[in-house]
């Protein structure tokens, strides 16, 4: 079977599982789920989920076991997503071709169901019964490693500085490390928690967190660089809401060009620091690819 097609399978497990996780929206108070459920099925690529279950199967584990991290790691993002359309934060209409939460649910109920994925992410990851042979301290590691990434020393974090940085000129080192943080952490996490999953050692760990943090700032360009050449029938948004919101992007700072090479040496140093793994890492570079070369 081609990795296109294999990555496609994991797709739909990974759905399959997000779908057995969730309670149904038939549950009460209906609301709630059905907001939860609103955003997490919306579309999307599962990059998140993809990484870690790649990761994993790289390193000799069935990607199959590795699917309620990989599920959770799905939460917390779409948690970070529905937040970060509310009128308080990016204050977006559309999400990937949809109205956003609060726009269909109100602020009240999308703030609530942010919260209630939020924390539904360790509720996942505590559940024993799902996380079947797998070590518990292993377990114990990969929750931390998911609270951390999601906290102030990572999405919150970047968050805050994203937003103090609206209005002001910055520069590129700046914005590199708001990256690394708002959207990178989480990224990041995927990777590792997928290394973590399967017993990797440490100078493999060490190699993945490179390329992780490579790919995850090579995304956040692309992501700029589609923001004002995408439309909205591609993007699934709104083209041109940084620019509405007057903040500092790859490509207000270095332009369209030198933006677009920063993103393909990334993306080349993210591969390479693959080699350790051989073939066993196709899939991890296959991404890598997908996210970069990408139209929205």
């Amino acid at each position: 079977m081609e990795l296109a097609e294999l990555i496609k399978e994991k797709i739909v497990a990974i759905n399959r599982a997000l779908k057995e996780y969730l309670p149904p929206e038939s549950c009460y108070p209906e609301e709630i789920y059905q907001a939860m459920s609103y955003s997490l099925f919306a579309g999307g690529k599962r990059l998140r989920p993809l990484l870690c279950l790649e990761t994993a199967e790289a390193l000799g584990m069935s990607y199959k076991k590795a699917l309620p991290v990989a599920c959770a790691l799905e939460f917390m993002h779409t948690y970070s997503l529905i937040h970060d359309d509310l009128p308080a934060m990016d204050d977006d209409a559309l999400r990937r071709g949809k109205p956003t939460n609060h726009l269909v649910f109100g602020e009240d109920m999308a703030i609530l169901a942010g919260d209630a994925l939020l924390t539904y992410v360790f509720e996942i990851l505590s559940d024993l019964s799902r996380m079947k042979e797998i070590p518990l301290e292993r377990i114990i590691v990969i929750i931390r490693e998911i609270a951390a990434s999601g906290g102030i020393r990572g999405m919150i974090g970047g968050q805050v500085l994203d937003l103090r940085s609206q209005d002001c000129k910055i520069n590129k080192e700046m914005l590199d490390r708001i990256h690394r943080n708002k959207t990178g952490a989480l990224i990041r996490a995927s990777v590792r928690c997928g290394a973590i999953l399967a017993g990797g050692k440490e100078e493999i760990l060490t190699s993945l967190t490179f390329y992780a943090e490579k790919i995850g700032l090579a995304f956040q360009i692309v992501d700029d660089l589609l923001d004002e050449t995408g439309d909205e029938q591609t993007l699934g948004k709104k083209p041109g809401s940084d620019r509405k919101l007057q903040k500092a992007t790859y490509v207000s700072i270095l332009g369209r060009e030198v933006s677009w090479k920063e993103a393909e040496r990334l993306y080349r140093e993210a591969v390479e620091s693959l080699q350790p793994l051989g073939e066993k890492a196709s899939g991890l570079r296959y991404l890598a690819k997908k996210l970069v070369y990408r139209r929205a």
